[in-house]
């Protein structure tokens, strides 16, 4: 048992920590889905305001730090692991911003009150910034461990990280 271990540990010097990179792009699709599903709303004008310039911005760096992280994760360099962490946090402030903002809010139409965000759209959007910060935060743990454990291993075997 303690051979197939140290086997595993060594495989890890030769192949790709796949597993937190696939997380990280999986983070990247259901953004996307919140992207798609938040700006294909047009209600009113409640939208255009220079917060949907932020929120855009913020999405665009967030994909291009989130994908750079599933690069950097999959050579088992820890640093991006606390940064998927990072990341993960930023999608879960991201529910208190513009899906619970556009739920509460309502605007007049025709002279009749219409909320901007439904509760179908309104469950589905925290739904998909959830899964995004799950799998960054599933994805931050894998590489942080088996970051830690290549380490200790080349450590044992005297060959420098």
């Amino acid at each position: 048992m303690n051979d197939e271990k140290t086997i595993r540990l060594d495989r890890m010097r030769y192949t790709k920590n796949t597993l937190a990179s696939t997380l990280a792009i999986v983070s990247i699709l259901f953004d996307v889905f919140f992207f798609i599903s938040i700006y294909e709303s047009n209600v009113a004008s409640w939208y255009y305001n220079i917060l949907i310039g932020a929120s855009i911005l913020y999405n665009l760096i967030f994909l291009l730090a989130a994908f750079l992280c599933s690069e950097g994760i999959k050579n088992y360099k820890i640093g991006y692991a606390y940064f998927m962490a990072v990341l993960g946090i930023g999608q879960i402030i991201r529910i208190f911003i513009y899906p619970m903002r556009a739920h509460n809010a309502t605007v007049t139409i025709q002279e009749k009150a219409v909320t901007v965000m439904g509760g179908a759209q309104f469950t589905r959007c925290v739904l998909y910034l959830v899964i995004s910060a799950a799998c960054l935060f599933a994805g931050a743990y894998v590489g942080m461990t088996r970051s830690k454990q290549l380490k200790a291993h080349l450590a044992s075997l005297g060959v420098a990280a």
